[in-house]
């Protein structure tokens, strides 16, 4: 079987770039950033600081001649640790329609090594605090002796944690 990713860096791959990247489609680019930087702060993501010492995006945004109905069209979230995959949030016209083929899983409760009690515990903190952020608690389920919460992001988009 082909690999379909480049292990090694060849000339023309930037080294900033991360091999794999997350995409969420939204229509609040911004409001979702700022959901998903929250939710997974803990693993070190975050909303990005405007570059060249600006004091907000706006104000970066206008100096490089970018439209204003633009701004928001894309958000990628930060991250430090390169084995992380990068984030982006493409601003889409459409409402979230149908259930999604693919999703986060955040394991908060920490899978199956973990004793039952103690993933019960950490999945009910998880679903308090993403809920606090905006998230919609809608089922917690325990199976083959791991425990999980489906959730919604602001705009819909389910996830597990």
């Amino acid at each position: 079987m082909p690999e379909v990713y480049s292990p090694a860096l060849t000339e023309r791959q930037d080294h900033r770039v991360r091999p794999v990247q997350i995409v969420i489609d939204a229509q609040d680019t911004q409001r979702l950033a700022t959901f998903w930087a929250a939710a997974l702060a803990d693993r070190g993501y975050r909303l990005p600081v405007p570059p060249d010492d600006a004091p907000d995006w706006p104000t970066w945004l206008r100096a490089q001649g970018v439209p204003e109905e633009d701004w928001g069209a894309g958000f990628a979230l930060e991250n430090d640790d390169a084995a992380q995959p990068r984030l982006f949030l493409q601003r889409v016209p459409e409402e979230k329609a149908a259930k999604n083929r693919v999703h986060l899983d955040l394991l908060a409760g920490g899978g199956a090594g973990v004793p039952l009690a103690e993933q019960e515990r950490r999945v009910a903190a998880a679903v308090e605090l993403l809920t606090a952020l905006g998230a919609t608690h809608l089922t917690t389920t325990t199976e083959l002796g791991v425990h999980w919460a489906v959730l919604r992001d602001p705009e819909g988009n389910e996830f597990c944690a």
